[in-house]
This record gives C-alpha cells, structure tokens and sequence, in this order.
C-alpha cells in the first residue's frame, strides 16, 4: 500500500513551469517612511497600524520541504494504477448506480480530473436517458441513485429540473415518506444544496426534511454503523459542495479507506496522486515565497500583512490540479498585491497620499513614479511589472492582449479602495466632531 504523506515537496516539476516566466522586477530600496512637502521639509505623520502578526512560516523551512514519496517510480507506478481505473469508468456492465457511485468517488478522492472526458460522456448518456422521468420509489436504492446522479449533473453543468423530486415531496408534505435508508437520505441532503433561487422545493421541503432525518440519526444510540454515522456527522457539520475539496479529499482517502467495499486499486491510485499532487502545490509554494521574498515588500513596508502562504492555500482551494500552476502562481502574486495594496489603503497611506497612487494606478505612467511618497514606489513598481508580465505572457502564448483590461481593473480596484478611504475619514470627522460637542455641552 501507498504511504500517504501531508507534508513536504520536491520532485513532480509542474507541468507549466518551463514555459512562463514570470519577472521579477529589480530591488527597490526605500529608506524612509515620512512623507515629502513641496518645500523639502520631513513631516513625521502619524500612522495607524493594522498590528498584524509576523507570518508563522519560515522562509527557509518552506524552500527545504522535500517530498520522498512522490518520486519517480511513484509517477510510473500512479500511471499504471490510471489505466486500470479507466477500465472501470469503461466497463459497460456496471449498472447506473455503480456508474455514479464511482463518479462520485473518483471526484471525493481527488482524481477525477484524470477522467474527465469519461466522466462527461458518462453523465451526458445518463442525461440523455433520465430526460424528463420523475423518481419512482420502486426500490429503496433509488432515493439514493436519483438524488446522487441529481448532484452530480448538477455539479458538470447540466440542466436538470428540482421536479425529479416531485414523488418524495408530496410523500413529505403528506406524512407518508418512509425509508431505513440513511445513505439515501445523506445523499438527498448533499443534492438539496446545488438549488438555485427558483428551487424552492429542494430549500424549502428537501433540506429541512433531510437535516432533520440526518439528526435523529446521528443522535440514535443504537446506531451502530460508525462508517455511515462518521459520514452522517461529516454532511452535517458542512455539505460537499461547501467545502474546499482538496481538504475534503484527505478526510475522504482515510474514510474510503474504511468502506467495507473499497478498491484496493482506486485507494492506491488516489493516495499516489495524492502526493504527486501535493508535490506539485509544494513547488508553487516555493516558487511564490521566493517571489514575495525577492519583492522586499515585508522588509520596506513592515505594517503590511505577512501572508504569501495563506494567498496560496486560498488559490488550491479553488483550482487545484496539477497542470494550472501557472494560474495558481499568478493567483498567488495577484492575492499578495491586492492585500498589500488593501492594507496601504485602509491602515497607512494618508488621504492625499492615496489619491496620488490612485491616479499613479490611472495613468500607469511608470516615469511619473517620483511624484509618490517614498513608501509607495516599490508598491507601484512590483504591481506595475508583475500585471506587464502577466500581459505579456498572455500575449505571447494566447495572441491576446490583455494589459488595457488589466490596468482598468486595477484602476477600479484603487478607486473603490479610496472611496472606502474617504468615506472612513468623514465618519471619523462625524464623530470626532460630535465628541468635541458634548464636551463643550459638558463643559456649559
């Protein structure tokens, strides 16, 4: 069996690294934190701060992370077990429960993007065959196989009506639904949160029915069945589609595992890709803290906040496959200005300090960089360099140029930032201007 590691990196080059480039704009030293008058006087200002705390994560630490089991053999051997997992998804005799079951695991465990092409034509066949049936209790599994396959068309995009559900609504409004099937039940809770605003049948009848059905469950001392009863208290506690899946896939591999039907294959492969996987993310994290290292953006603006690895996770949560490293870089970096610029705003920068960054971010005139205050030209420098880069790459690899769009979301950004700036300095005014009211009341 494989050895699941959640720690560590190396090995696994990402897929996109040796194609983009991602520049690095030169160091720039700033030496003072006071702003300059027109009449070359140093004015001391007073600030606030944000007292944010020093980041937790070592630099160093993180560039020496090392991951032993994802080594090259691991790769051959994951490629093998993807074959055999293939021929599952391919194997026509499985029936329409069977099929989604495995969707399902397959996505639970993190590998589903290795298939998605069968997986699409899986569901687009099953689609075309559910066309507009309703549920019919025939059987008890059926609760469970319509409200999965339900969620799951759902989750790839496909229209799918609440009116599938018809038959049990009315047997819950009327009192007369019954079933022993609590994996039935878990499952129609899990579909009840891919509703939209028109379904109100699934937010209004499914979910409440379902939570309350869950709850006696796991509130039953008699219950025995610690697998299902593990699962019933993991749906309550947050719904699937809620949660950040590659956290999720680690509870899953450990509850997979303790199935009493696992595939001794599937849990293999997962556990490889696994840490293949989380090879490739600790790359990125590499790459990304040398990045915010080299800018020196910590070390010239102290009361920004420390959080490059924080910006990270936040990018693995939403996009997690191997192969979009590049974007997860680019995410990273784009978070790292954005808090940085964020924290400029709402802590440091005094009102007309703000107001010549906005218009500096406007005109994105590089060789007016002299007209900021000290502090804020290795903002503006590092922001200006990395959204050109991003443009470029784009544009070398995509034919499209996308600086001009780039530069006025960022305009938009810095507007909304000093908006917010504003509107925070007159409801200070407001209430210092009240105080001193009632002091003079007082004082009458």
């Amino acid at each position: 069996m494989a050895t699941l590691r959640i720690s560590s990196a190396l090995i696994y080059q990402n897929t996109l690294t040796h194609h983009f480039r991602l520049r690095r704009p030169h160091r720039f030293v700033c030496k003072s934190m006071t702003k300059t008058t027109p009449d070359t006087t140093l004015v001391e200002l007073s600030r606030r701060s944000g007292n944010y705390q020093p980041s937790p994560w070592n630099h160093c630490y993180l560039l020496s992370i090392e991951n032993k089991y994802a080594s090259e053999t691991e790769v051959i051997t994951r490629d093998v077990l993807k074959k055999k997992v293939k021929s599952m998804l391919d194997d026509e005799k499985k029936s329409r429960l069977e099929q989604l079951e495995l969707i399902d695991d397959l996505q639970k465990l993190g590998v589903s993007y290795h298939f998605e092409i069968e997986i699409n034509d899986t569901l687009t066949d099953l689609h075309l065959k559910m066309g507009r049936n309703c549920w019919k209790c025939d059987k008890e599994e059926d609760l469970h196989a319509t409200s999965l396959e339900f969620r799951l068309l759902r989750q790839h995009g496909f229209d799918v009506s609440e009116n599938i559900f018809d038959v049990i609504i009315d047997q819950i409004e009327s009192n007369t639904f019954k079933t022993n099937n609590i994996n039935g039940i878990i499952s129609l809770y899990e579909a009840s949160y891919l509703s939209t605003k028109s379904d109100t049948k699934l937010h209004k009848v499914i979910r409440p029915f379902a939570t309350e059905q869950i709850r006696k469950f796991v509130d039953d001392e008699d219950t025995k069945n610690i697998e299902v009863r593990e699962k019933a208290y993991h749906a309550l506690e947050m719904p699937y589609h809620w949660r950040m899946r590659r956290l999720d896939t680690r509870w899953y591999i450990d509850a997979y595992e303790k199935k009493h039907d696992m595939n001794l294959v599937l849990i293999e492969f997962a556990k490889i890709d696994f840490n293949i996987v989380q090879a490739a993310h600790q790359e990125d994290l590499k790459y990304v803290s040398r990045w915010w290292k080299d800018t020196c953006l910590t070390n010239q603006l102290p009361f920004v906040r420390d959080r490059i690895v924080e910006n990270y996770f936040w990018t693995v949560g939403l996009i997690y496959e191997p192969q979009f490293g590049y974007i997860r870089r680019i995410m990273t970096i784009v978070n790292a200005l954005v808090t940085t610029i964020d924290d400029i705003y709402d802590i440091y920068g005094t009102l007309e300090e703000l107001e010549l960054f906005t218009s500096m971010v406007e005109n994105w005139d590089v060789n007016r960089l002299g007209e900021l205050p000290e502090y804020m030209r290795l903002c503006f420098l590092i922001l200006y360099n990395e959204i050109n880069g991003i443009g470029c790459d784009i544009l070398k690899y995509k034919k499209i140029d996308v600086i001009p769009y780039l530069k006025k979301s960022w305009a938009e950004l810095c507007r909304t930032y000093l908006v917010e700036e504003r509107g925070y300095k007159r409801g200070m005014q407001t209430k210092l201007g009240r105080i001193h009211a009632k002091c003079l009341d007082f004082n009458c």
